[in-house]
């Protein structure tokens, strides 16, 4: 039986009937097992006390067996419709407040659960809920790791293949073969291989007509997912050669980079950490070229809390993890991107990472 105390702890907190879970990390993490999510509502619902209840595709209770699920089970198929399971479901449990994902519940369930429940108030509880897996735990940062460790070996093994005159499509082929090669049990996210001027658009999507030339910047953006953890690293290489302006603007956002470590440690605020990382690059002869903000929470989501930006005053605390990835970009020129995995210590924190982020020109 999964241990879902702390939900039951948050819905007490929150002075709310029972938290709902629907398929996700958070359901995946409270659960054990991963589930689709599709057009079938699948929802788990624990409350502030009790046993926990579900509701549960009928074609899926042979995987749901597989969890050990220790609660009210409340089945539906496609042919009769889910109306009867939350009728069963509101029966069983007449919430009048439930606490929900808001940016992972979709529309469509909440109004299933309000039809069913007519005067429940449903809560936006999108930051507690996934705040119980913003600490991470040994195994967590162990799987983070692995993911990783996967994506650094899967990027050395693509850039001593990078030729002048591949397309940008050609790269991004061999980089997921890469890492599916070097132990990937899926991408994080679709990959990010941007050369030239494409550079410069912080999430360009990889073109097949364009054949890299000498001189281009070439950013990767990519990651693996182990165990259930996303990976999430830039780095920006030169191919052939590099102009006097690439240089500069590489070291520019190589020293917000490390300004980003220096300025990490338990009590700061995600504000602190910007503002050091942003503070380099304003000051530099590029700061028109400034788009983003420095990062963001990784885990299970390859974007989470923490987001490291300014005004944001939430405090880091040890255990967290968060991408450190400044960067500068001249749309119709290039751009340069530097991330990094960072988790924060109890002294303050060490890079996840440890690919080399020296300068590094390829494909002579």
């Amino acid at each position: 039986m999964p241990d879902l105390s702390e939900y039951r702890q948050l819905a007490k907190d929150m002075s709310v009937d029972a938290v709902a879970l629907v398929p996700g990390p958070n359901f995946t993490r409270a659960i054990g097992h991963a589930f689709m999510s599709h057009e079938r509502p699948f929802v788990v619902v624990v409350p502030a006390s009790g046993k926990p209840a579900a509701i549960v595709p009928n074609l899926e209770l042979g995987s749901w067996d597989l969890v050990g699920f220790d609660g009210a089970v409340f089945d539906w198929r496609d042919q009769t419709g889910y109306d009867s399971a939350f009728a069963e479901l509101a029966a069983h449990l007449p919430m009048a407040t439930l606490a929900v994902e808001g940016q992972v519940m979709r529309v469509f369930v909440s109004k299933a659960l309000t039809k069913a429940l007519p005067n429940l108030q449903i809560v936006d509880a999108e930051r507690e809920i996934s705040g119980l897996r913003i600490i991470k735990t040994e195994d967590d940062i162990a799987s983070l790791q692995a993911a990783i460790d996967i994506s650094e070996r899967a990027l050395e093994r693509v850039i001593a293949d990078v030729r002048i005159g591949q397309t940008e499509k050609q790269i991004e082929q061999a980089l997921i073969q890469a890492l599916f090669a070097e132990g990937a049990s899926s991408l994080a996210f679709s990959p990010i291989v941007a050369a030239g001027d494409n550079s410069a658009q912080p999430h360009g999507k990889a073109r097949a007509d364009y054949k890299i030339q000498s001189g281009d910047a070439l950013l990767f953006d990519f990651g693996a997912r182990k165990r259930g953890f996303a990976a999430d690293i830039t780095r920006t290489f030169f191919v052939g050669e590099v102009s006097d302006e690439g240089r500069a603007v590489y070291d520019t956002v190589l020293r917000a980079n490390q300004a980003g470590f220096e300025a990490c440690q338990p009590g700061v605020t995600a504000h602190d950490i910007d503002d050091a990382v942003i503070n380099v690059l304003e000051a530099s002869p590029y700061a028109d070229r400034i788009r983003t903000k420095t990062g963001h929470g990784l885990g299970r989501d390859v974007h989470e809390a923490p987001y490291i930006m300014r005004g944001n005053d939430q405090v880091i605390r040890a255990g967290m993890v968060w991408t450190n990835e400044p960067g500068l970009y001249d749309l119709g020129n290039f751009g340069v991107r530097i991330e990094d995995d960072v988790l924060v210590t109890e002294d303050g924190c060490r890079s996840l990472t440890s690919f080399p982020k020296d300068l590094r020109i390829i494909g002579r």
